[in-house]
């Protein structure tokens, strides 16, 4: 089946361009309480699954053993713009355990903000791996593997402890089989699994609720909300989408978007999860998605949904500021689905 065309771009008042995807709000029961397009393709998740990627860091232990708070469980499930305050945290965290930056395997690159990348270009020859937008999300499964006294070498290998127990708890959290089949390896060099979206935004409703994770889980699900909410900088960075919803939700909502359009968000007083993905991988149209889905299902009379729908429609300017046009909902993502 064709997605719908779910965002559309304006130049000036003529639609210039369109974006197809799909999306799904499910309950913690399986429920489907709203959908768009074919919610059962299955599609890589890549970064919008770090809350659960991030389990085994809370549940092992490790977090507490470190005394890692709510900033370092945020930055564990951040792709974090390399900002120097990410930087910084990225590397304490790491020698909270007795490791250093060399022992990443994720890879280098500059910051995500064009001034903050000028700024290491004067001051650094090279970015260093703690530079990498997943930075944290690495430092949380070294610091595990050290916790656990487990060979942290060759960590980012399908088939090595830290990425079976990755892999274990999304299996368990969307309820969706991880197969080897099914695998690719995400940017940051770490296996990625399709799976439905309807698993996914099931995942994101048990961590909301806690159903079907058993205590323990539920306990460490609920943590790794509550510090992603309470500190939505570490999770992105200055102007990010993430950031810019989190804080305005003010613990109301979780978001977390992923390479290629995917995001996945809850809304855990509904106990609702929400995943989503553009077509064709435009990350201003998932955006625009994932904001206006959030606002249609708190409802026409939230103060928070009213801050979304603004951000659902951002203006498009010139490079002397000047509005040019903007993006906004399609009529097909005007209303929720009956």
């Amino acid at each position: 089946m064709n997605n719908p065309v779910l965002v559309e771009v304006l130049r000036g008042a003529v639609v210039e361009s369109r974006h197809r995807g799909a999306a799904a709000v499910l309950d913690a029961d399986g429920t489907v309480m709203a959908r768009w397009g074919d919610i059962d393709q299955p599609v890589f998740p890549r970064s919008a699954v770090k809350a659960i990627q991030a389990l085994p860091l809370v549940e092992s232990g490790a977090a507490d053993a470190y005394g890692f708070g709510d900033r370092e469980i945020a930055l564990a499930c951040a792709s974090h713009s390399g900002e120097p305050e990410h930087v910084q945290l990225a590397a304490a965290m790491l020698d909270k355990a007795g490791l250093a930056v060399d022992d990443l395997e994720c890879g280098a690159h500059w910051s995500f903000r064009q001034d903050v990348a000028v700024a290491q270009a004067r001051a650094i020859d090279q970015p260093t791996a703690a530079h990498n937008n997943c930075s944290g999300k690495h430092a949380g499964f070294l610091c595990t593997c050290r916790h656990l006294d487990r060979d942290h070498r060759g960590y980012v290998a399908l088939g090595h402890p830290a990425q079976d127990a990755v892999r274990e708890a999304m299996e368990v959290v969307t309820g969706a089989v991880h197969s080897v089949d099914s695998c690719g390896t995400d940017g940051c060099s770490i296996p990625t699994y399709a799976v439905p979206l309807r698993s996914l935004a099931l995942g994101f409703a048990r961590l909301a609720t806690g159903a079907g994770l058993g205590p323990e889980r539920g306990r460490a699900a609920r943590r790794i909300f509550s510090a992603c909410m309470t500190e939505p900088f570490y999770v992105a960075g200055t102007g990010r989408a993430d950031t810019r919803m989190m804080a305005a939700g003010k613990g109301r909502v979780f978001t977390k978007t992923g390479a290629e359009g995917v995001f996945c968000a809850a809304i855990p007083e509904l106990g609702l999860g929400i995943a989503l993905k553009c077509d064709d991988g435009a990350d201003r149209a998932s955006e625009v998605m994932v904001a206006t889905v959030l606002a249609l299902v708190l409802g026409e009379g939230d103060p928070l949904a009213q801050e979304l729908r603004a951000m659902a429609r951002p203006t498009i300017t010139t490079r002397l500021g000047f509005d040019a046009g903007g993006l906004r909902p399609s009529e097909a993502l005007s209303a929720l689905p009956r």
